[in-house]
């Protein structure tokens, strides 16, 4: 037998409210140092609450436009709100893994390591290099170079704070200062830093522009692109006016030319009618007979041989 639902459950049923209609949009924010608060995304949530602790990952060709690192996952995790703004803390990367399964191949050596290290600044990461070779080693050369970027990696980070060794293994210094330290015991084919992992934090460092600055930095942006857009749009119509007139122009040159010719025509008579015509008291020099001719030709002291049209041409000349 089904259960009677009492008034009071369906009248709150009536009253819940749509969830969706409760979410705002809150704006994802790099880091206040190296990053300078960049937007890099946005997510839904009801409140403050729900955004704190959430990881956001984008690749690195999004972050910053490098198309030859968009094999990168950069991960983000979103510690503080203000205000519609999420600003995180990067707690590190990866490759992906099919990448990096196509820069193993037989017959190349595999050297890989982890290592963590303390930056100046406080904060334990834990940064796991791959080194490809391009033959196949033995397990003491292995060794050796192990050994030989184990060393770089706890050298840089020693005397280096957070957002610099961020910044050094995003642009790849770090991966090319281990390869210049490792290539003389062994050539090798590539380098990488295919993770890293923030363990424990230290020091926040205040340095770099505030959000405040940002927010007018980014209206500023804002203001001149849409100037900009207005300029654009307005010279677009003033180029197409420029083009009605030369047409209308056009056509009204087409129109005058043909109507004057037809203006012209009856002066055209005109003139016709009122030039000379020729004098009909010339001597009809074909219907003489040769003997005329000659003589013709003997009174104005020409030659008098050759045949009847010759001497006509004579007379003619």
């Amino acid at each position: 037998m089904a259960k009677k639902i009492s008034a009071k459950a369906r009248a709150a049923a009536r009253k819940q409210r749509d969830k969706w209609k409760m979410k705002r949009w809150y704006t994802i924010r790099a880091p206040r140092h190296p990053w300078n608060f960049l937007k890099i995304g946005e997510t839904l949530g009801e409140s403050d609450g729900h955004i704190v602790g959430r990881v956001y990952e984008m690749t690195q060709q999004e972050f910053n436009g490098d198309f030859s690192k968009m094999h990168v996952i950069l991960r983000f995790r979103v510690h503080e709100c203000v205000g519609q703004d999420a600003l995180t803390t990067f707690i590190g990367h990866h490759h992906q893994t099919d990448h990096t399964r196509r820069q193993i191949r037989r017959y190349r050596g595999k050297v890989d390591d982890v290592v963590d290290v303390v930056t100046t600044d406080g904060y334990l990461v834990r940064v796991k290099p791959l080194i490809i070779t391009t033959q196949r080693v033995q397990t003491s050369v292995k060794q050796d170079m192990r050994t030989r970027c184990r060393e770089i990696i706890i050298a840089f980070a020693a005397k280096s704070t957070y957002a610099q060794v961020q910044t050094a293994i995003l642009d790849g210094t770090l991966e090319e200062d281990i390869r210049k330290g490792v290539k003389p015991i062994y050539p090798v084919r590539s380098v990488a830093i295919q993770k890293s992992q923030l363990l424990q934090e230290g020091v926040v460092v205040q340095s770099g522009p505030t959000l405040d600055e940002i927010h007018s930095q980014e209206q500023r942006e804002d203001a001149e692109l849409k100037a900009k857009k207005a300029a654009a749009l307005a010279a677009a119509m003033a180029e197409e006016d420029a083009d009605a007139d030369d047409e209308e122009e056009t056509e009204s040159e087409t129109v005058e030319e043909a109507t004057a010719p037809a203006e012209a025509a009856p002066e055209a008579k005109a003139e016709a009618a009122s030039e000379p015509e020729p004098s009909s008291d010339a001597p009809d020099l074909s219907s003489m007979t040769v003997a005329e001719l000659k003589d013709l030709l003997k009174a104005a002291g020409k030659p008098v041989s050759g045949k009847k049209a010759d001497l006509i041409a004579r007379l003619n000349e």
